[in-house]
């Protein structure tokens, strides 16, 4: 008989506990703190946890220190022991074993030896104790029920020892110990599978609207998936900085989770942008492609050049030369709706003087080659929105923005407005939509400008350009990093710890992952190009 002051030592453990079980996130680790409890308050030489999955009892921990078995929970080591059904193939309860006979009745049972009780098909303990050379006797086996009462899992314990370490039945006092462990930890247990449950809802709405994005533009389709890997790679990078500016920046796994779910939600304005402007491959694309309109003008021209061919009105030689002049005319049209990095002033004066040209429709009246706006469009120095459509695809960002601050986030996830956000904003202020600077913005939001920057660069889903190669992308990176627009000490450990190389092996075709000369990206200093040499040759 335990005295006083055992029992109350061993119901301050209980409440310790409770405590600890309740606070506990990971599934894992909570269903073995449980078993592990109840095998001390006991003093159980092993046990086993089931939960239940539908109409099974299914194997998740199993502990016995005598056989030195530590299988299930986290120990690595998976359980390869079936499921038990809970009813026969007829309907009837399967309820010869004690675990699922004690989830079907909801009733604790105690057994004081295996080998001699009755009602209870122990054939399979006898094979395993045949097998192991091991005696299983003592049998305690509670329920664990939520709050509302349904059977969530089994708390199984075999072989009660005595302080002089013989096997022997275990008392009541330890089932009622165990009972109430087993009532505090199934609710834990429920919180914690509602919790997933909720999580696992939350993260497939998200993933709802990114695939509403996707769908209205196949050439963003990925965009939300990747941005958030890099995302988490560049940001446990950064968290494994020992030295330097970074050497402070940690992350637990509740600041991963809020990162992750940033990263997802990044881009979930761009559900309001209109596929149009999203998808607008060419500088003349809205609802189609006008660059055929001004194709057939050009075709105009050219039957009125070979007209004035046959009436006379131009030798063979001024028609031969105004065809190539026509052709050559459409041909910079043309490579100018493509769009690209960069377009020149003798380019877009090109563009304004073929504006300015005229042509007669049927009844002789005189119209421009180009109208304003085409003009305005096909003039666009880099990539292939004007002003405007450039403006309604900032505007998405305002709206996530938006959006996400408009939702009750709880304290676990306050700063994904924040994370979310920031990403294209610019270390110098200068980016949108709030001008922040460097200082005014947290490392995870630092982290995911990097990733959204790089991950455009080098993806080849894009309608308006094909994916860059490795080292064209960290040149136009490092060109940002010297121009203010990325932070300094991220790209560094974005080189560092060679998280471009891990994502650009995951995501880039092979042919895109192409030699670097560090000597020749921007941004890298000496020391660190030296350092990256160094470090490739060690990998090889």
């Amino acid at each position: 008989m335990p005295s006083q002051n055992d029992i109350l030592e061993r119901l301050d453990t209980l409440n310790a506990i409770g405590v600890a079980l309740s606070s506990e996130r990971d599934l894992g680790s909570l269903l073995e703190r449980i078993l592990e409890a109840a095998r001390d308050f006991a003093n159980a030489d092993g046990g086993t946890l089931y939960r239940t999955e539908g109409d099974k009892l299914v194997f998740e921990v199993l502990l016995n220190d005598t056989l030195g078995l530590h299988m299930g929970g986290n120990s690595g080591k998976r359980i390869d022991f079936a499921p038990m059904p809970m009813h026969r193939a007829d309907g009837s309860d399967n309820d010869t074993t004690v675990a699922v006979h004690a989830a079907l009745s909801g009733r604790t049972i105690n057994i004081p030896d295996a080998y001699t009780a009755e009602g209870y098909d122990f054939s399979g303990t006898r094979a395993f104790d045949s097998k192991t050379g091991y005696r299983s006797k003592s049998f305690l086996t509670v329920p664990m029920k939520n709050h509302s009462g349904a059977v969530i899992g089994v708390l199984q314990l075999i072989n009660a020892k005595s302080p002089d370490g013989k096997v022997e039945q275990f008392s009541q006092d330890d089932q009622r110990l165990v009972e109430s462990l087993a009532s505090q930890a199934a609710i834990a247990l429920n919180n914690r599978q509602l919790i997933d449950q909720l999580e696992k809802l939350f993260e497939a709405l998200i993933n709802l609207i990114n695939t509403a994005i996707d769908e209205k533009s196949p050439y963003t389709a990925g965009h939300c998936e990747r941005v958030p890997v890099l995302t988490m790679l560049l940001a446990e990078a950064a968290s494994r900085s020992t030295t330097g500016p970074l050497a402070d920046f940690r992350m637990d796994e509740a600041d991963r989770y809020e990162l992750k779910i940033a990263g997802l939600l990044h881009d979930c304005g761009k559900i309001t942008t209109p596929v149009h402007v999203v998808d607008k491959a060419t500088k003349l694309e809205t609802l189609f492609d006008r660059i055929a309109l001004i194709d057939t003008r050009f075709e105009v021209l050219l039957r009125d050049a070979e007209i004035a061919r046959l009436k006379g009105e131009l030798s063979a030689g001024d028609h031969a030369q105004r065809v190539r002049e026509l052709i050559a005319e459409r041909e910079r049209v043309r490579v100018s709706n493509i769009g690209g990095e960069s377009m020149d002033d003798a380019a877009i004066k090109a563009i304004v003087d073929l504006g300015a040209r005229t042509w007669r429709t049927h009844d002789g009246e005189p119209r421009t080659l180009l109208d304003a706006e085409e003009v305005m469009n096909l003039s666009i120095r880099r990539g292939t929105l004007n002003n405007a459509e450039r403006d309604i695809i900032n505007r998405h960002i305002s709206v996530t923005i938006d959006m996400l601050e408009s939702l009750p986030w709880p304290a676990h996830l306050v700063r994904v407005p924040e994370y979310a956000g920031g990403h294209h904003e610019r270390m110098d202020g200068k980016g949108y939509p709030k001008g922040l600077t460097r200082e005014q913005m947290s490392v995870p939001a630092r982290v995911m400008g990097i990733a959204d920057i790089f991950e455009a660069l080098t993806a080849r889903d894009r309608p308006y350009k094909p994916a860059k190669t490795l080292s064209e992308s960290l040149t136009i990176l490092g060109r940002m990093k010297l121009d203010g627009h990325v932070d300094p000490d991220l790209f560094e450990v974005f080189l560092r710890e060679h998280v471009f190389l891990f994502y650009a092996r995951r995501y880039l075709d092979p042919d895109k992952i192409d030699a670097i000369d560090w000597a020749k990206i921007p941004g890298v200093s000496p020391e660190l190009a030296a350092w990256m040499i160094e470090s490739e040759a060690s990998r090889r």
